[in-house]
């Protein structure tokens, strides 16, 4: 036994940490995992709330560390992002700590349920086959350029032999940009906080209400903008779990167990998405390389 705890529940837990961190990045809503978890371990439910905070944790972190390439470029955003989410978490932290306990055993079920309908709408799948039509576009664009620069090619023979003889950069989509915040809409910015809040007092399902609040604002595409709502919640989580273990509110061995699962489920998600992005990027460079070979082909004959 370790602080009451069998080493068979703290491995419990630790597996539970690790669907907790998967589910997080993908939908963000870790805490529907993690928490029912504690509470079936005979945790108190402010005790668990609190102790599941520092437990997530380790989702952000992980899934912070897995998105580094999609954060590339936004330091700006990314570093307001996590100061809202800080400020955020500590406020939602004091909600928790100063309402009676019976006010949170009475909302917790309500958010629960007001979060699973959150993912039923499936903002992910909604943004995905958005981003994938989005690609769709790009690629055929970049495919009819490549036809016109190859009916131009065959009948420029002269520059067609110098082109044929030096090897050609690929064609690719330009990649897509996340917007200044400069234009992003007022509305944004106290959705993002409403987030940061709501994520520092239970939590389940914040990443998806911030998901939505940015892509109803339309600041990037899809995998970007995934990448900055695991920031909101990793500054909001930090935060208040700093306010949790000052007032001394945690479940050591849980959200110790909690935590590291949760990191192992955040980071091994991202590469299954980047693993996927680097798949589709490699069927296109293919396809475009067939086209430049149709092209070169017809120059040879052109030249002959």
């Amino acid at each position: 036994m370790i602080a009451g705890f069998s080493i068979t529940s703290l491995l419990l837990i630790l597996l539970a940490g690790i669907g907790a961190g998967f589910v997080g990045y993908a939908v963000g809503a870790s805490s529907l995992v993690s928490y029912p978890a504690l509470l079936a371990f005979g945790i108190p439910p402010v005790l668990a709330n609190a102790s599941n905070t520092v437990g997530v944790v380790g989702t952000g972190i992980g899934g912070v560390m897995g998105a580094r390439k999609e954060l590339k470029g936004q330091a700006v955003r990314s570093i307001t992002y996590v100061v809202i989410g800080a400020f955020g978490g500590v406020a939602g932290a004091f909600l928790l700590l100063k309402l009676d306990p019976s006010v949170f055993e009475f909302a917790a079920p309500v958010l629960i349920l007001l979060s699973s309908l959150i993912i039923a709408i499936n903002p992910r799948g909604r943004m995905q086959a958005k981003q994938a039509a989005a690609d769709s576009t790009a690629q055929l664009k970049h495919i009819e350029a490549t036809e016109a620069t190859e009916a131009t090619e065959a009948t420029e023979a002269t520059e067609a032999a110098k082109r044929a003889t030096t090897p050609t950069a690929p064609h690719r989509p330009p990649e897509q940009l996340v917007q200044p915040m400069s234009q992003d809409s007022w509305w944004v910015w106290l959705g993002v906080a409403a987030a940061a809040i709501y994520s520092g007092y239970f939590g389940a399902g914040a990443g998806t209400l911030a998901l939505a609040v940015l892509d109803a604002a339309k600041i990037g595409p899809f995998h970007k903008i995934n990448a900055l709502k695991t920031l909101i919640g990793t500054g909001a989580n930090i935060s208040a779990s700093v306010v949790f273990i000052i007032q001394g509110a945690v479940d050591w061995p849980a959200a110790i167990m909690l935590c590291i699962g949760c990191f192992i489920g955040g980071y091994i998600h991202h590469p299954q998405d980047s693993r996927k992005h680097h798949a589709r990027r490699r069927r296109n460079r293919r396809h475009h390389s067939y086209h430049r070979s149709g092209a070169q082909n017809l120059l040879i004959r052109a030249l002959h």
